[in-house]
């Protein structure tokens, strides 16, 4: 393998990392136990070297470029990766460590993961944890994602899936709809309703709503006046107002069920859910922290 970096580079990305993350020079400089411009210069070899820029600079501060921002987060990761790989050979892996970045959609982050994560921290205090919170698909390769939780497994054989958990959904409104519009007794009654729509971000399209009737799964179109995409909480929050009927995850609306907020409809028809799925890329040394949060997930959700 030909030699690509020597220290004084490799030297130079930690510091661009350090300045990057910390918002200036001066903040990397005491980090690093460097100057201030041993910090500049070594920013400035690197640019030379691959030929952008990589800050913009003022007098007062510092930003990151479009193509800055991009080298970071693959620095970033890449200098992670070779963390875990002296740990691994050193005999240290066993206490995970280091940056964890995870993509997460609007309700689980809210509801499951993020609740959570301080007791992840608590037995991890060396894992620091990024998250990113929407219903949108990343890639993990350019995105630079450790881990992502979706609604479904993508066609990608470069990724693992483990199921979740299978959470029901539940169909609701508040008691002022309710008092205006009546209350459905069947499932062709909803199409006299106002349903609160929710559009799929990648594709744009409205979701079906689902039902058991008769044991089988039923899919049930339904239209109305109100529409939201992206960030399935804002259905939850308009039907919570009394703008209609809206079918989300019983684990977003139970402390509203329990409260009188938002009353359970046509329960005879429940039991439908839709599955969230943890993936992460294959990988045959998966790091240390990496395996410890996909372990600490699975126990608390799967289980």
């Amino acid at each position: 393998m030909k030699r690509q970096f020597d220290d004084l580079q490799l030297g130079s990305i930690e510091l661009f990392c350090l300045a990057a993350e910390l918002g200036g020079f001066t903040a990397a400089a005491v980090a690093a136990s460097v100057t201030p411009a041993a910090v500049s210069r070594s920013v400035s070899r690197l640019e030379e070297r691959l030929g952008v820029r990589l800050f913009v600079r003022t007098t007062r501060q510092i930003r990151l470029t479009d193509e800055g921002r991009a080298y970071f987060e693959r620095a970033r990761r890449a200098l992670s990766q070779l963390v875990d790989a002296e740990r691994e050979a050193t005999g240290q892996h066993a206490s995970p460590a280091g940056l964890l970045r995870i993509s997460l959609p609007t309700p689980y982050a809210h509801y499951r993961v993020l609740p959570v994560l301080p007791e992840f921290r608590a037995r991890y205090p060396q894992v620091e944890i990024e998250t990113h919170i929407s219903n949108s698909n990343v890639d993990f390769a350019d995105d630079g994602f450790d881990l992502a939780v979706r609604g479904r497994a993508p066609d990608d054989s470069n990724l693992i899936a483990r199921k979740l958990e299978d959470a029901e959904l539940v169909l609701v409104a508040a008691p002022s709809y309710l008092a205006r519009a009546g209350v459905p007794g069947t499932l062709d009654a909803l199409q006299a309703h106002d349903c609160i729509q929710f559009e799929l971000p990648s594709s744009g399209r409205r979701i079906p709503w689902l039902f058991m009737e008769d044991g089988e799964l039923a899919e049930v179109t339904t239209r109305g006046g109100y529409g939201c995409s992206d960030d399935v909480l804002g259905g939850v929050t308009l039907a919570r107002s009394g703008a209609g009927l809206f079918q989300t995850y019983r684990f977003v609306a139970e402390q509203d069920l329990r409260d009188g907020r938002l009353v359970e409809l046509l329960p005879q028809f429940g039991g439908a859910s839709r599955p969230f799925v943890l993936l992460y890329p294959h990988a045959r040394h998966m790091s240390s922290r990496v395996r410890a949060f996909v372990d600490f997930l699975v126990d608390k959700f799967a289980g």
